[in-house]
């Protein structure tokens, strides 16, 4: 920081892990959004300072209500930043640092990376189609249908072939589609508020892949692909929309793949086939592997697994006997691995009426619903600011006191002083 770092700017900062401030008597580091503004730092800023910077309370309250700042050597000393450098010595000071903490990575230096070329994407009026994945819009309904297909082509044999393979490899090419369909309509489809989550393909050959990513985890390409999918499986978890998992025949919701079910706020598997479609259609079957159990942890330091069955060790223990095996269902539905398992003649009515359900009730209190429901067991940095509290710290930048006529954002810069309603509420 070569220079004031001030709200965002600090925020920024504070995501990092080593914090270097300029000493030069008038650089500092601050959170001045309750005393100018009557918000909070928007983006997990409180959090950070003291659970990841281990602020002491009370100085951290002292910090927020200061609008100037702190800097200097007491800005070390409080731990706001790990270190303070004098002008003269700030280049030489970056440069070593940097090269130091480099000297810290595990990544070869003799490996060559891989080009991730563009997309190949179109979007329709009511579509969003890649190469593995598929949104169709409805509207009128608030929903979309995402269809994200399994691999066509059998797995490389080895770590050789994934990266011959490069951004092309499956389970990099559907992460990197999925990853940008979520921020597409979070962004561009405020009002589709439900998801519904579908897969199409052959489930052995997902579980191929995960078995060839899995056996290779110390391989530096191998290692950033499943850190890719982990978090973009948690930008789903953080999605303030409602997500519902659709398992029916020709689904190939297994191992890395069955996370999106898990994932979801209810999920429906169907008892069954289609009797009057393909009554001689595989019924769709769900494969837990250890895939499942902690190498795509949630937000809240568990596995998807695990938040579901938290504080029930004997159903958590009856899944994982049930790895590798498929998983028609009445056996997900016994285990508890599925919401429902309606048969063909209740599907269309059952999920008809859940999707017309939620979208009949307020999505601000969907958002607060999902989001504590999601996130149980341990609060941890990352819940704090991606999980429940968004739901809730992001209401004070709507309340009169902030953005009403009187209100503080309204008022910031005009001269005027902000007129509070003194209530808490």
């Amino acid at each position: 920081m070569n220079g004031t770092a001030s709200g965002g700017g600090y925020e920024i900062a504070l995501a990092c892990e080593h914090l270097m401030l300029i000493d030069d008597r008038s650089s500092t580091v601050s959170l001045p959004e309750l005393p100018l503004l009557g918000v909070l730092p928007g983006t997990g800023g409180l959090t950070r300072v003291v659970d990841k910077r281990h602020v002491r309370r009370d100085l951290a309250d002292y910090f927020s209500t200061r609008s100037e700042g702190i800097g200097g050597k007491k800005a070390v000393q409080w731990r706001l930043v790990d270190e303070v450098v004098p002008r003269p010595k700030w280049l030489q000071a970056v440069a070593a640092r940097a090269l130091e903490l480099a000297e810290r990575s595990g990544r070869p230096t003799d490996a060559t990376g891989i080009s991730l070329s563009p997309l190949e994407k179109q979007r329709e009026d009511d579509r969003i189609s890649y190469e593995h994945v598929t949104a169709v819009l409805d509207r009128e309904a608030g929903t979309v249908e995402i269809t994200v297909a399994g691999p066509t082509a059998d797995a490389p044999t080895d770590v050789a072939g994934v990266r011959a393979q490069g951004a092309d490899f499956w389970t990099l090419a559907v992460t990197r589609e999925v990853d940008d369909l979520i921020l597409d309509l979070r962004t561009n489809e405020l009002s589709a508020g439900t998801w519904i989550l579908k897969t199409r393909g052959e489930s052995d050959k997902v579980l191929a892949y995960d078995r060839l990513l899995l056996a290779n985890r110390d391989d530096w390409l191998v290692n950033e692909i499943l850190h890719y999918l982990k978090r973009t499986l948690k930008r789903l978890d953080v999605t303030s929309r409602s997500l519902l998992a659709l398992i029916d025949p020709g689904s190939c919701f297994a191992g890395s793949l069955l996370e999106l079910a898990l994932a979801a706020d209810r999920s429906y598997q169907l008892f069954g086939v289609f009797e009057d479609i393909d009554p001689d259609a595989e019924p769709a079957a769900l494969h837990l592997t250890e895939m499942n159990f902690g190498v795509l942890p949630m937000g809240n330091g568990l596995s998807r697994v695990q938040t579901r069955f938290y504080g029930d060790e004997p159903a958590l223990e009856a899944a994982r006997g049930e790895m590798d095996k498929p998983l028609r269902a009445d056996a997900a539905a016994e285990l508890g691995l599925v919401t429902f398992a309606p048969d063909d003649i209740d599907w269309d009515d059952e999920v008809r009426i859940a999707v017309e359900e939620r979208g009949s009730f307020s999505p601000d209190a969907l958002t607060g619903l999902e989001a504590n429901y999601r996130f149980t067991g341990p609060e941890t940095l990352e819940t704090k600011i991606f999980g429940r509290l968004t739901a809730w710290q992001n209401w004070i930048f709507v309340r009169p006191n902030a953005s009403g006529e009187y209100g503080a954002l309204r008022k910031f810069g005009t001269g005027q002083r902000a007129e509070f309603d003194r209530k808490r509420v």
